[in-house]
């Protein structure tokens, strides 16, 4: 893979020449106009399988009433389907989760992890202070917090979670961020939900310390949706599109040179701010005790 053809999507990685990794197509369906996609990713070296549900859904982030109740009841059954997959229990009031909003709040292109912890409605401090009121939510425990970036903190967002994890001790993590895409017709139109951990800006080329269950010791769910796409990756995807399968010397050159260049859509910050609403939204009402 060049290193300006770098995507988080897992719909759209290029494994193929990666040792010992084997995508695979689970299933997909339609769902009106959205579709879901369940990729396998087969890891024979460390003998483990990495899982994706993608929810594609063109401009996904400018819906409202019916249609956005339709969008967050989708996000919601699939992450508890997640939840089920790694945890391996069936919910209820005493189980814990906690949720890590990642990214830079900042950076409008990188804020869907910090706004979408705003939006959620936290529930652990009311079991103990209000039971009464927690017992009429009828959610499991939920905690939450934004650890910034390492250029805010100087600490490893990683480091920062593993502390809050071993001071809550929940039973799953959430981690939730922007991610970058290699096509600007996925960018705030992709829903992608994981059991792979995430690595802090890795989508950038910024590879921070990973959020996982090698790393925590708890399971971890990633949630995310694209805001930035490449610079190079846009043009070399635009060239493929073109049928120039052969790239020569020049346009390389000019291509790694824009690698540090990323481009977001004009309506980021209200894409950002839609979406986190649409995530937290998804969370709680997958965490809802039936």
């Amino acid at each position: 893979m060049k290193a300006y053809d770098m995507t988080d999507l897992a719909l759209e990685r290029k494994i193929s020449g990666q040792k010992n990794l084997k995508p695979a197509f689970k299933k997909s369906e339609r769902i009106g106009n959205t579709v879901i996609s369940e990729i396998v990713i087969e890891n024979g070296e460390e003998k483990s399988n990495e899982n994706y549900i993608t929810i594609e859904q063109k401009g996904l982030w400018d819906r409202d009433g019916s249609e956005l109740e339709e969008l967050t009841d989708i996000i919601s059954e699939k992450l508890k389907e997640m939840v089920k997959r790694v945890c391996g229990c069936e919910m209820n009031c005493d189980f814990s989760l906690l949720v890590a909003g990642l990214g830079n709040s900042e950076i409008t292109a990188d804020s869907i992890g910090p706004l979408t912890v705003k939006n959620l409605t936290v529930t652990r401090h009311l079991k103990s202070f209000e039971p009464r009121i927690y017992n009429e939510l009828g959610s499991c425990e939920i905690s939450a917090f934004s650890p910034g970036v390492l250029g805010q903190t100087g600490i490893e967002s990683a480091e920062l979670i593993l502390g809050a994890v071993k001071t809550s001790a929940p039973d799953l993590l959430i981690a939730v961020d922007a991610l970058a895409a290699r096509s600007c017709e996925r960018l705030a139109s992709v829903v992608q939900i994981s059991d792979a951990g995430i690595r802090p800006g890795s989508g950038i080329g910024n590879m921070r310390m990973e959020v996982s269950k090698r790393s925590l010791g708890i399971p971890v769910i990633s949630i995310g949706v694209p805001t930035v796409v490449n610079s190079s990756t846009l043009v070399y995807d635009v060239l493929r599109n073109a049928g120039m399968e052969q790239i020569d010397s020049d346009i390389e050159r000019i291509l790694e040179s824009g690698r540090s260049f990323f481009v977001t859509p004009k309506e980021s910050d209200i894409m950002s701010k839609k979406l986190s609403i649409i995530i937290a939204e998804s969370i709680e009402k997958a965490f809802l005790i039936n």
